[in-house]
């Protein structure tokens, strides 16, 4: 056992005095050592229930014949820091949390590891670490919340965002916008559409790491005690059979996942997230991976943000299982190994039913849309690629003129005060993962933007990113971002852009090449702490926006 060299030996006795004063015993100290990881926070309702299943998961690995071993990191919440200074810090804690356990993990060298997480960014890093650190593991998602119910129809905090929009247009009141805000989010657990950590939940079923299913069961369900019990017995049997996670993290396994994010119209982030994992995991992936599986895969899920139904509505229709035998059966995925030691289909075979009829999952002989949620453009504005989010749009292309922000405060002011005109094409630059730092998420502003009734008249792109609740023409990740010359940088107010979703191209006829003679880098906005150091280290967006420590990025002072 990898703990053996903590703890075994007479030059360990100061280890094992240590282990004594927390509570161990001979017995639990010789058994093989397993860290129980979690997100636990109670800042938001997100993470909030993943102290008390990390009990649970500890009682199953004592049952199974392991010690547990307890670590909290960190997390950072979008929905509450979404339009602030500190959303800054979202993507940054990704890497944060895949450091800090892989520090805890190998800095006790301890044989497994249960992952807990609950929102964006926690569920990635669980990946991340997994892939990184590559020793028997099982990731859990601590589930959805509840969706909230208002005047019949059910809500989530996606409503409580536009409302905001609304408000400020004059289209709701104080009072209205308050029954919003308190009806959104009922308990615990993550936003409850198909955003981010909804789609990245059903992501790590689909690499393998969590058992079909476990995903599904939400935060407050009366299930997911015993789900998490369960997965304490899994990791111990993944440990005496030698199972991990790069085993399972297979080629296959990422385009399974990517033509479930379309499938779903999930969320933009998944390509980011998935590039990150897939660097830590060794597996070659790409953008073009994203948009093939985009072109080639329905939307047959009926899910927020573009369609009608929650999460907790989707388990109840039979989970992801539902939506990926439907996949199964047009031959759209491939079988892949899980962590339960038994194939992907094997495990879709034994899932249970729906628990009641629903018609939430369309098949792909009549989809919902022909094709997935997303396109890979590229064109003199993102000659390293973007992500044009489609969910709840029709048409397949846009033509503005630029409006350009250096920021989103200033962009988010501009839609409050009415100065965005239908055939607006605004451009938020200097937020990508270098300029802003941390790569800010765009929510306040999109969902401004349809609760004044403009989201199918105008368009937006930025270097930064976007929450898996926007919907309307946005296009996200633009590469090379701003702050680092890209061509985003040269853009003015006036400028005519064109999305071609047809020819995959974003562009505009203004000579950026004679602009570039006379720009100049901004200075960095942080220059100490965390947000300094990601700045130096954080690559692109079309690979990730992953750090790399021997390749460290300098500032550029000119073109």
């Amino acid at each position: 056992m990898r703990s053996d060299t903590m703890k075994k030996g007479p030059d360990r006795a100061p280890a094992r005095a240590m282990m004594r004063a927390t509570g161990l015993d001979d017995d639990a100290i010789g058994k093989p050592l397993v860290a129980v990881v979690h997100t636990w926070s109670n800042v938001s309702p997100c993470n909030l229930n993943l102290r008390d299943l990390a009990n649970e998961v500890a009682d199953g690995i004592r049952a199974a014949g392991g010690t547990p071993i307890e670590f909290n990191t960190i997390a950072v919440t979008d929905g509450m820091a979404m339009g602030t200074p500190g959303m800054r810090a979202s993507l940054v804690s990704r890497e944060v949390i895949t450091d800090s356990i892989e520090l805890a993990v190998n800095g006790h060298c301890l044989d497994a590891m249960v992952v807990l997480c609950g929102c964006d960014k926690t569920i990635p890093a669980a990946a991340m670490a997994l892939a990184r650190l590559d020793i028997p593991g099982v990731a859990l998602y601590g589930g959805s919340i509840g969706h909230g119910t208002l005047d019949g129809k059910s809500i989530t905090v996606q409503d409580v965002f536009e409302a905001v929009g609304a408000h400020g247009a004059g289209k709701m009141s104080d009072a209205e916008l308050t029954r919003v805000e308190t009806r959104a989010c009922p308990g615990a657990g993550a936003c409850g559409g198909q955003y981010t950590a909804n789609t990245m939940a059903m992501i790590l079923t689909t690499l393998g790491l969590s058992p079909v299913g476990f995903n599904d069961v939400p935060a407050t369900h009366a299930d997911k005690p015993d789900v998490a019990r369960r997965c304490g017995a899994l990791v111990m049997a993944c440990l005496a059979q030698s199972r991990t996670p790069r085993q399972l993290m297979t080629r296959e396994a990422f385009i399974n996942a990517a033509r479930l994010v379309a499938a779903t119209a999930g969320s933009t982030n998944a390509a980011l997230h998935l590039l990150a994992i897939a660097n830590e995991a060794g597996v070659q992936l790409d953008l073009e991976d994203f948009n093939a599986a985009s072109e080639q895969t329905p939307v047959i899920a009926d899910l927020m943000p573009a369609g009608r139904y929650s999460a907790v509505e989707m388990f109840e229709a039979g989970g992801v299982a539902a939506i990926a035998n439907e996949l199964r059966r047009a031959g759209m995925l491939v079988d892949t190994p899980t962590v339960t030691g038994r194939s992907l289909f094997a495990e879709l075979d034994d899932a249970p039913p729906a628990q009641v009829a629903h018609d939430l999952v369309h098949s792909v002989d009549a989809p919902i849309k022909p094709r997935g949620g997303y396109a890979i453009l590229y064109g003199n504005l993102a000659p390293q690629g973007c992500i044009l989010k489609l969910a709840g749009l029709g048409q397949g292309g846009f033509t503005g003129t630029a409006r350009v922000f250096e920021s989103e405060e200033d962009a988010f002011a501009a839609v409050q005060n009415d100065r965005i005109q239908k055939g607006d094409f605004l451009v938020i630059r200097n937020e990508g993962p270098a300029g802003g730092p941390g790569m800010r998420e765009m929510l306040g502003v999109t969902a401004a933007l349809i609760g004044r009734g403009l989201g199918n008249d105008v368009a937006l792109m930025t270097d930064g990113r976007f929450s898996g609740a926007t919907r309307g023409f946005m296009v996200g990740h633009v590469a090379p971002e701003a702050a680092r010359g890209g061509p985003i940088a040269l853009l003015r107010d006036g400028d005519r852009i064109v999305i071609d979703s047809e020819a995959r191209t974003l562009s505009t006829d203004a000579d950026l090449d004679a602009r570039r003679e006379s720009w100049n880098a901004p200075p960095p906005k942080v220059t100490r702490g965390a947000l300094a150091k990601y700045a130096q280290l954080v690559g692109s967006a079309s690979t990730g926006a992953v750090t790399n420590g021997s390749t460290p990025y300098r500032w550029r002072t000119s073109a």
